[in-house]
């Protein structure tokens, strides 16, 4: 498992006419879930109500759970606020002594209906009176073997829609208590992927995000044991009015030929691959438990972009893991050139307790401080060197909110003019401003 499964740490707060607001931690997938559980409280008539979904990837994102939790409360103290997600998974009882936090949510019970309308219909919600047991329904995630799908149909103001076809994680990197909060990797039939793109589809998505905590372990756990390359080239194949798929963050060497041979020969697999690398030297990797290294990182990122030229690749890097020497940084840092990364999302590191590596001899703070700030400097001066390449070359973007759009390739293209989203357009960038493209 990866600090961050996607190249984005996201963070949402959402209001709607109804009261109802949502507020987002964390990767893509808890974006995905956040719409589903928002429509399923919605249809159960549930109002007045604040949703937290949590993040455990890091104490920090914890600790801002906790932060939004006590916040709305203040804001409104009559209306309820239930908290759910991965942190409220993996320490349901903190949050429930919180008297802020008036129920919690299980990762699994978050994403069943009859949760939202048991909820609606209680006398006791919001009451000072429940205690700290009455406000949990959190449930041992490591029994759960099949994926229950959130089903969202397209987001309100995106433009593109988000699948999660894989849930889980069967690896124990040492420094992740993610597992812990998704349960063991489960993935979702071809058939149930293709009905929720094709509902995608049909409400206008122009491009596919297929998510998932481990995305490169899909279909290990299903009777035909399909490939990630198997499942993508299906979606290819049963939807051909599809412009664009694309893949959240993928494990390099659990990449398989089928989607090998995708990347080199379908335009519409977008040209964009987010790694979990998250160090450089091979003895942090071991300690890491990871299951390549710096070698086999180096050689995937040449041999695929052998097989795409215009493959960008982006990574998360971790620094300042315990026990990490000046000489084991600067490998970290040197993998950002030697494979060619254009984004890279900078993790310092966190202790996680109950983790292995919360129990090996820790870096001081301001050493990991100084490391990850080293690491995001040599991270801006790639993405600036990115950018300055496009400049000039024609790109196809799709279209955003706020006069922006990404290219195939993930490039973050700012428009000079008010431009509709939702679209995808031909344009040519005159300038780069070290985050954005610049086009007319």
């Amino acid at each position: 498992m990866r600090p961050n499964s996607n190249p984005e740490h996201f963070r949402s707060s959402e209001k709607r006419e109804n009261a109802l607001e949502v507020v987002t931690f964390g990767c893509r997938l808890n974006i995905v879930e956040s719409e589903a559980l928002r429509l399923q409280a919605e249809a159960a008539g549930l109002k007045d109500a604040a949703i937290v979904n949590s993040c455990a990837v890091t104490a920090e994102a914890t600790r801002q759970a906790r932060q939004a939790v006590r916040r709305l409360k203040r804001e409104q103290p009559d209306r309820p606020v239930i908290v759910t997600g991965c942190a409220a998974q993996i320490e349901p009882a903190r949050f429930a002594a919180m008297p802020e936090a008036d129920r919690v949510l299980g990762n699994d019970e978050k994403l069943r209906p009859e949760s939202w309308a048991a909820l609606a219909r209680s006398n006791s919600l919001g009451s000072a009176d429940v205690t700290a047991a009455d406000k949990l329904a959190v449930g041992d995630i490591m029994a759960r073997t099949t994926l229950r799908a959130p089903v969202t149909g397209r987001f309100t103001g995106h433009t593109r829609g988000f699948v999660q076809v894989q849930n889980g994680c069967d690896h124990r990197c040492t420094f992740c208590v993610i597992p812990f909060g998704r349960g063991n990797s489960r993935s979702l039939s071809i058939g149930d992927v293709l009905a929720q793109c094709r509902k995608l589809v049909e409400a206008g998505a122009l491009e596919i995000v297929l998510t998932g905590v481990d995305l490169t372990s899909y279909g290990r756990d299903l009777s035909e044991q399909p490939s990630l390359g198997a499942l993508a080239e299906a979606i290819l194949r049963a939807l051909p009015e599809v412009p664009r798929l694309r893949l959240s963050s993928i494990d390099a060497v659990e990449v398989d030929d089928r989607l090998r041979g995708l990347l080199a020969t379908e335009a519409r697999l977008m040209p964009h691959l987010h790694l979990s690398l998250q160090a450089g030297d091979d003895l942090i990797l071991k300690r890491m438990k990871r299951r390549h290294s710096r070698a086999d990182a180096i050689r995937f990122c040449a041999e695929i972009r052998a097989l795409r030229p215009n493959i960008v690749f982006g990574a998360d890097l971790i620094a300042g893991f315990p026990t990490e020497d000046e000489a084991m940084f600067a490998r970290s840092l040197e993998l950002v050139e030697e494979c060619g990364l254009s984004f890279v999302h900078v993790f310092p590191y966190s202790a996680r307790p109950g983790t292995p590596a919360a129990r090996m001899p820790q870096l001081p703070g301001e050493v990991v401080a100084e490391r990850a700030a080293r690491l995001r400097a040599a991270a801006g001066a790639a993405h600036e060197r990115h950018l300055a390449a496009r400049v000039g070359r024609l790109l196809s973007v799709l279209t955003e909110r706020g006069n922006t759009g990404r290219a195939e390739d993930f490039t973050l293209v700012r428009f000079d003019r008010d431009i509709a989203a939702g679209q995808i357009v031909r344009t040519t960038g005159h300038a780069a401003d070290g985050k954005a493209l610049l086009a007319a």
